[in-house]
């Protein structure tokens, strides 16, 4: 593990941070009283869920594609289809505005149920991240959650605090910013791995 690797895996916190950036933002517009007790639990959980996906993805490439080894040459293409088109889709929403597209954004308190639902759709995308460290050991992919974790952590909470200050106005510039970087990462993967 090496500079390259812990710098690549803030990238991919920053990148797949950013949709719960914008809904930490919202969640701060929503209630502007909110305690810093509870600030430090939804960036907790936004930052779990952001950790987990990645290591339940690494896991299933693991676990199953472990026996196709024909299937490693694909790992750049997949990981620069996955993070394109979920780069893409975030970009398009950010251009778009709609960042924030449940009902959660108009609710005074956000309630622990609420949180979770919030925690586990903005980290979906995550997901496909196992695809794109799938080939390192348990060890660097641990490393790589919990820097993707401990990066989300700040965002989400850097987010509510902005939010509660000046509301989602930049949401559609996070969702931009998280899109360019994930894209870049796709392709960064995809020469690496290729060439």
């Amino acid at each position: 593990m090496d500079f390259k690797f812990f710098f690549n895996s803030a990238l991919l916190g920053i990148g797949l941070a950013m949709d719960a950036f914008s809904v930490s933002l919202a969640n701060g517009l929503n209630e502007p009283k909110m305690k810093s007790g509870k600030i430090t639990g939804i960036a907790g959980i936004f930052a779990f869920f952001q950790a987990l996906m990645p290591m339940i993805g690494w896991i299933c490439v693991h676990t199953v594609v472990q026996y196709f080894t024909a299937f490693e040459k694909f790992i750049p293409w997949i990981a620069l289809i996955l993070l394109c088109f979920i780069g893409g889709k975030m970009l398009v929403e950010g251009i778009r505005g709609n960042d924030c597209v449940n009902d959660e954004c108009n609710c005074k308190k956000i309630g622990i149920t609420a949180l979770l639902v919030q925690g586990v759709a903005t980290s979906i995308d995550a997901l496909s991240v196992g695809f794109t460290i799938a080939d390192y050991n348990l060890k660097m992919a641990v490393v790589c959650a919990a820097v993707i974790a401990v990066v989300t952590f700040f965002i989400c909470a850097g987010g509510i605090l902005i939010g509660r200050k000046f509301g989602t106005r930049l949401a559609g510039k996070a969702g931009i910013f998280g899109g360019t970087i994930l894209v870049l990462i796709g392709l960064e993967i995809f020469i690496t791995g290729i060439f």
